[in-house]
């Protein structure tokens, strides 16, 4: 699967967009400063405080847009001047934003209702990086974070000064190739683009981390766990208990499969009693493994349907393939795209420029100038991610009429849940529905099914987890910059059971690799999207009157589903993530239990293959 990220300010923007400050604005800017001086004379009250947060909103609505939009050009133009107006404008905005937000913390004791006190704690923890006060370090930072995401976008691997390739072509590569060398040799050469980015990145941290002071955190993992609508260490211990659900299903895909690969490519590359080589799992990052299917796919034969396939025989393209997903959401009662979005959207990789072909969905103007940007190719897994794209589309557009601070997803898992939710009805029946496929294989084959599925799902879960694990180390100090890349690859063996290949070089900066990294993109939201989803479908499916397994249930064609998933997301971030959760599942807890209901077949079926196998690393 891709991991995507949406477009919005405050802490959804993308690298190029964190923090982003406009210029201009001087009327509403102006009333900020005259209020505050005015303020300082006297303790604040309740009427400061509102009149202060919907001056911030005014302020900040105003200054989004250019810098949105400058961030675009960028990711869809990389060059120079693309680069440096985007920097420019990040940096504007960013360091308004910090400053808005230092000033919401002096309301902290101020007695307000209970809207005025939601804003102002959404304005406190809605930078991801924020800017230090001091100007010069604010602008550089900026110019920072825009270096390491041009890095990232621009990055190729050159075994000649004839044969470079992109990461696209890699992708390919590590996904297709079954040659332990070849893709060995791949593996590293995407490495190599991440070296020269620990500097910076470790500069970053420090400057970020000196924002982070500024707004009363310790550093920046208080500010990344505090976002959550409970205190950083109990957010904490809830991401532990929710693993501690899901581990028990983890370790048992991962001993089939590394067993599996045993067998493809012998014992010798694939001990029976260690991490699996990262290499082998067919993705760059060892994050999903369903490209590895047709190596532990089960013995007996199976009709899994070939969504990549069908998508050719029917003359599916890159648009017909968004169209397709457009109308999933209009059989659920949600109205089209606007036309804007056909003509403004980037749908496949230029041959004339670099881009960041990174999937993302985008709401520039906060209203209906909604974008998706991606380098489509016509496969069976970016038909999913075309769904899940749309699903931050229409949570984007579902939520724009809400004021400025609410106008977010519930908590940041949310927003990557919705797309997956709408994923999950990507079910044969769907696919027959809508004419890909003729006939739909019966539950004997639905062990294929799931454990292709678990594959990118299940596979991916501790890899979700484990990267903010890493970043909040690295953010508060426990890990020194010398030890960056031996403690990424420690989390990467005890959550994942997966190792290095080779031994790495001490300058490695392994992160980096992975576009999240240099982008700094909180992790954390997918690990949680992973759980929420199947909370959701579990109870989409219920709406919708289905009567399969929870596995072959597509919410496709129910508006009673369509309009429960709408009214929660209409509600934007106005109520705790708790509350939005509740008005759809009746639980304000997030519960892994729905995934194991989900996936209770093919949990059966993995442990009698693993009776007589070696289990754990």
């Amino acid at each position: 699967m891709r991991q995507v990220k949406y477009k919005h300010k405050l802490k959804y923007l993308t690298a190029a967009m964190l923090g982003m400050t406009l210029i201009g604005c001087s009327d509403s800017s102006t009333n900020i400063q005259q209020q505050s001086s005015q303020v300082q004379k006297r303790s604040p009250n309740a009427a400061d405080a509102k009149e202060f947060i919907e001056q911030a909103q005014i302020e900040l609505s105003k200054l989004s847009q250019p810098a949105v939009q400058a961030a675009w050009a960028y990711q869809t133009y990389i060059n120079q001047d693309t680069a440096a107006v985007s920097a420019y404008l990040s940096e504007k905005w960013t360091s308004k934003a910090s400053e808005l937000a230092k000033r919401a913390a002096d309301f902290n004791d101020v007695e307000v209702d209970a809207p005025t006190r939601r804003k102002l704690y959404l304005l406190r923890n809605s930078l991801v990086l924020p800017a230090p006060s001091e100007p010069v370090k604010s602008e550089r930072l900026a110019q920072i974070s825009s270096e390491l995401e041009g890095m990232y976008g621009a990055g190729k691997y050159c075994r000649t000064e004839q044969d470079c390739l992109r990461l696209t072509d890699m992708n390919n590569i590590m996904a297709n190739n079954r040659d332990p060398e070849v893709l060995l040799d791949v593996w590293k050469g995407w490495r190599e683009v991440s070296p020269p980015m620990k500097a910076l990145y470790e500069e970053q941290v420090t400057l970020a981390n000196e924002g982070a002071t500024e707004l009363g955190f310790k550093d920046l993992s208080e500010l990344w766990r505090d976002a959550y609508d409970m205190p950083a260490d109990e957010f904490a211990v809830e991401l532990d208990r929710l693993w501690s659900q899901l581990k028990p299903f983890y370790d048992a895909l991962h001993c089939h499969v590394r067993a599996e690969l045993g067998e493809q490519y012998g014992t010798d590359i694939v001990p029976q009693d260690q991490p699996i080589p990262a290499h082998l799992l067919g993705n760059m990052w060892a994050q999903s493994w369903g490209n590895i299917y047709d190596i532990v796919k089960p013995e007996e034969p199976l009709e899994v349907i070939d969504v990549t396939a069908a998508l050719a025989e029917n003359g599916y393209d890159e648009i017909k393939m968004v169209k397709q997903a457009e109308s999933f959401f209009s059989s659920l009662g949600f109205a089209p795209l606007p036309e804007t979005f056909w003509e403004r959207s980037l749908f496949s990789q230029p041959a004339d420029r670099d881009v960041v072909c990174h999937a993302s969905a985008w709401n520039v103007d906060e209203q209906d100038d909604l974008r998706i940007k991606m380098c489509i190719q016509i496969t069976g897994e970016e038909f999913s991610v075309i769904h899940h794209e749309l699903g931050h589309n229409y949570y984007q557009r579902a939520y724009k009429e809400l004021p400025m601070l609410y106008r977010g997803s519930a908590n940041d898992g949310f927003h990557e849940a919705i797309g997956d939710t709408i994923a999950l009805s990507i079910t044969p029946k769907y696919l027959q529905e809508i004419g890909l496929v003729g006939s739909i294989p019966d539950e004997s084959n639905d062990i294929g099914m799931l454990l292709k599925l678990a594959l990118d799902k299940i596979a991916f879960i501790p890899f979700g987890l484990l990267i903010d694990q890493w970043r909040w180390k690295v953010f508060s100090g426990e890990v020194a910059p010398e030890n960056y890349n031996s403690a990424w690859w420690e989390l990467r063996e005890k959550y994942q059971g997966v190792m290095a290949p080779v031994e790495r070089e001490v300058d490695a900066f392994d992160p980096g690799a992975k576009y999240h990294v240099p982008a700094n993109t909180p992790y954390t939201r997918y690990f949680l999207a992973h759980v929420l989803q199947f909370q959701f479908h579990n109870q989409l499916c219920e709406l919708a009157e289905n009567e399969e397994a929870i596995h072959r249930c597509s919410i496709y064609g129910s508006e009673k589903a369509g309009k429960a998933l709408n009214d929660m997301l209409e509600m934007g971030m106005s109520q705790p993530w708790q509350k939005a959760l509740a008005s759809l599942t009746g639980s304000e807890q997030m519960d892994a239990t729905a995934i194991l209901d989900y996936f209770a077949p093919l949990k059966q079926w993995l442990d009698e293959q693993n009776a007589s196998r070696q289990c754990g690393w």
